[in-house]
């Protein structure tokens, strides 16, 4: 089977978050089961040159953009480039500005890429034309309304990994986008008089998958489905959650180069060294005292603001916090506040860098995800791996991929992290309070980690199931 994936982001080539992560691990696990997988990306800075073996294949002209189609490969994966200066060639991130403003046009951009998608799906981009195409996230929606514009019988799958974020544009760009003036609908693109891209690609797709099946029932509901349930009720019989996987290549303790001390469940105290280094690294005061982390986007959807509500809770008890990440500034300072206040007990990187997000798993005691939703989650997987129990909210995929260490879960040797209420700054709290009590015991903590590390949420099963929809999509054809 030849499946066309367009996305916006691909580990490692660009990545701001789990999109990347997935969309970078999906074509070598989908490989051995007999899916040959091609990624239509963006060439934005720096990408081209990290590819082999490029060479041009087709020329397009994109929304009023002259644009060259590139192909290569990363890594045994199957790379298209999509190299438009106009619109990719800037010096801010995939999104946003260096002043961390959305850019303008990126209507345009995601608009071109997703244009791009449907021109090559429909054998456009040279000789090839793939079997099916795979969607990710609102930057590619709009490739399946191009699509069926275009009349192309080829099944499509559309993954939301976030539907916070809908790509939702005002509906004068409808004719720019050169699109059928009756797909400014209810039934299509329409949406609150504005035009989603997100929306399109739900509408127009065979097939429908979230990154975990809790989230996929709570984006039917009111409180969690963004303004979207409706829609996505009208179509819940094609929707399916699939729990995301990690890459245990790149993230694995015994292997990972980007750690100072390697080490894997039967050797964890070797991770005091890497613990020595984040205390070094970060500036904090060196005792015995644990290590909390939070390595996250830090937004209102992240909970940013719920931690720095007991963050004079956790100094109080002794422990430590790094909180790591890009975001918005209005969370960010009130913390950079609190590190002024606590020296030595509060650092702050609003950053990012690989090589200090492996450290930080590879060394902090507790990994905090507070999140208000959560579709998956990939960080608290990595802490699993890593042996830093996670704290998460009672959310989304967080739900499904922690076990609460209470004393059942503990006596069944199933345990591997804490959980609390989302939303609740109280419960939070609750929740750091046991942790931090649990790890007052050696021998108890030593178990949870042993059981974090046992966990195997590696991509084989839920590649398996994402191969079954595209069976099942191929057989059924395009409705």
């Amino acid at each position: 089977m030849e499946v066309l994936s367009a996305a916006s982001e691909f580990f490692p080539l660009s990545k701001t978050g789990g999109l990347g992560d997935v969309v970078g691990a999906l074509p070598k696990v989908l490989a051995p089961l007999g899916i040959s997988t091609t990624t239509l990306i963006p060439a934005y800075p720096g990408v081209v040159e990290k590819l082999a073996g490029v060479h041009k294949i087709a020329e397009m002209e994109l929304l009023g953009e002259s644009a060259d189609l590139l192909a290569g490969s990363f890594e045994g994966v199957s790379i298209l480039a999509l190299d438009c200066a106009s619109l990719f060639a800037r010096s801010g991130g995939p999104y946003l500005n260096e002043q961390g403003a959305d850019y303008p046009d990126n209507w345009k951009r995601f608009g071109a890429l997703s244009l791009a998608a449907a021109y090559v799906a429909a054998g456009k981009g040279g000789a090839w034309k793939p079997d099916l195409v795979h969607l990710h996230d609102w930057q590619t929606g709009l490739a399946a309304a191009y699509l069926a514009a275009f009349g192309v019988d080829v099944p499509i799958v559309m993954t939301i990994h976030n539907l916070a974020f809908q790509g939702q544009f005002s509906a004068n760009i409808l004719y720019d986008l050169e699109l059928p003036a009756s797909y400014f609908d209810t039934r299509y693109l329409e949406y609150h008089g504005d035009i989603s891209y997100m929306k399109s690609g739900i509408v127009f797709s065979n097939a429908i998958t979230t990154v975990s099946p809790t989230y996929a029932r709570e984006i039917l509901t009111d409180d969690m489905g963004m303004g979207m349930q409706g829609v996505l009720s009208e179509r819940r019989e094609r929707l399916q959650g699939i729990v995301n996987g990690i890459d245990t290549d790149v993230w694995d303790p015994s292997k990972d180069s980007l750690i100072p001390v390697r080490y894997d469940r039967r050797s964890l105290r070797r991770r005091d060294i890497n613990k020595a280094e984040i205390l070094k690294r970060f500036g904090l005061i060196e005792d015995d005292g644990p290590i909390m982390s939070v390595v996250s986007r830090l937004t209102w959807q992240k909970g940013i603001d719920i931690l720095t509500a007991v963050v004079p809770g956790i100094v109080d008890r002794g422990a430590k916090l790094v909180v790591f990440g890009q975001g918005d500034p209005l969370f960010i300072n009130p913390l950079i506040d609190l590190a002024s206040k606590y020296p030595g007990r509060v650092a702050v990187f609003a950053g990012f860098s690989e090589t200090h997000a492996h450290l930080l798993h590879a060394g902090s005691d507790i990994v905090v995800q507070p999140s208000r939703f959560e579709p998956c989650g990939l960080t608290q997987l990595y802490a699993l791996r890593y042996g830093a129990i996670p704290i998460v909210s009672r959310t989304g995929g967080l739900a499904e991929t922690i076990i609460d260490a209470n004393e059942a879960a503990m006596a069944a040797g199933v345990a591997t992290g804490f959980q609390f209420n989302p939303g609740s700054a109280e419960d939070l709290y609750h929740a750091v309070d046991r942790a931090l009590r649990a790890y007052e015991r050696p021998d108890f903590w030593r178990r949870l980690q042993s059981q974090a590390m046992k966990a195997d949420f590696s991509w084989k099963r839920s590649a398996r199931q994402y191969a079954k929809i595209y069976s099942r999509v191929l057989k059924s054809g395009r409705s």
